[in-house]
């Protein structure tokens, strides 16, 4: 999808986009003011409404991870031979 809107980098900024949504459904599922969520997971509350309104340039996946981390979620990274001549980069939830 963001390699079709012409991003120099569409696989990370998928991810990107996968991890934030992982965010946004836990502060949903908790009921969470941007204020509460931006506390919990160390952030400032415009942070948290740049990320439920999907602007992410600001955000790497670093960051990303270690807001999931302060959520109380795991992260697993795996490393696997790619099927054909080139790589991907893919979030999946558990």
């Amino acid at each position: 999808m963001f390699e079709d809107l012409g991003f120099d980098n569409p696989e990370e900024y998928q991810a990107k986009a996968e991890l934030a949504l992982h965010l946004i459904k836990i502060i949903e599922e908790r009921a969470l003011t941007q204020m509460q969520a931006a506390t919990l997971i160390g952030a400032t509350q415009p942070d948290v409404s740049e990320l439920k309104s999907g602007q992410l340039k600001g955000f790497t996946p670093d960051r990303l991870f270690s807001f999931l981390l302060r959520m109380n979620r795991n992260i697993q990274i795996r490393v696997t031979k790619a099927r054909g001549t080139a790589g991907k980069l893919e979030t999946v939830a558990a």
